[in-house]
């Protein structure tokens, strides 16, 4: 069993339960999935980028990420329809939880003049945030990578309410700034 997935069943679940009056442990909000997004906007000169930032995303997820295609043309940015511009993984289940638990243990840790993830939940329970740089995962060999490509995580909570949903999130070992952190930017 993934280290997270039995914390948040022996730790986070009881916690949750008696902090917001939960009857049940199955009506506890959950992770339903998470998602990670590479857009490589410059693949449409360099097929090889697109190339790398998929096999970077698979070596990071450990899943076969899918290529991503522009949905309209937009002329502006030099953008034709079905033109592949991006990799995408959808984790459920143990892979998400221990994609989860590296994230949290090493890869924040990681980021250079780290000071705390905004709070900022969208209303719906769901979390987003950004990392500017593939390797802050160990697993990426940075002598390797030829270039930086930041990618965006989302972790869908069940539940749809914010307050819980952070709760959750920081119980799990998600580093949060602090309320006195917040104008410090």
């Amino acid at each position: 069993m993934a280290r997270l997935l039995e914390k948040y069943r022996k730790d986070v679940c009881p916690v949750l339960m008696k902090e917001f009056g939960f009857k049940n442990a199955l009506s506890v909000p959950r992770i339903r999935k998470v998602t990670v997004n590479m857009g490589v906007g410059k693949a449409r000169e360099n097929k090889k980028l697109l190339d790398d930032a998929a096999r970077d995303l698979g070596t990071i997820t450990g899943q076969r990420p899918m290529i991503t295609r522009a949905k309209k043309s937009i002329a502006q940015f030099h953008l034709r329809e079905g033109l592949p511009i991006g990799c995408c993984v959808t984790l459920r289940g143990k892979r998400m939880y221990e994609f989860l638990d590296r994230l949290i243990a090493v890869a924040i840790p990681r980021i250079r003049d780290f000071r705390g993830l905004k709070d900022k939940l969208d209303g719906q329970g769901n979390f987003s945030m950004g990392l500017t740089d593939q390797v802050v995962f160990p697993e990426v060999d940075a002598d390797v990578v030829e270039n930086m490509q930041g990618m965006n995580i989302t972790i869908s909570v069940s539940g749809g309410r914010d307050d819980v949903s952070k709760r959750l999130l920081e119980e799990l070992g998600m580093p949060f700034r602090r309320p006195e952190q917040e104008g410090k930017e």
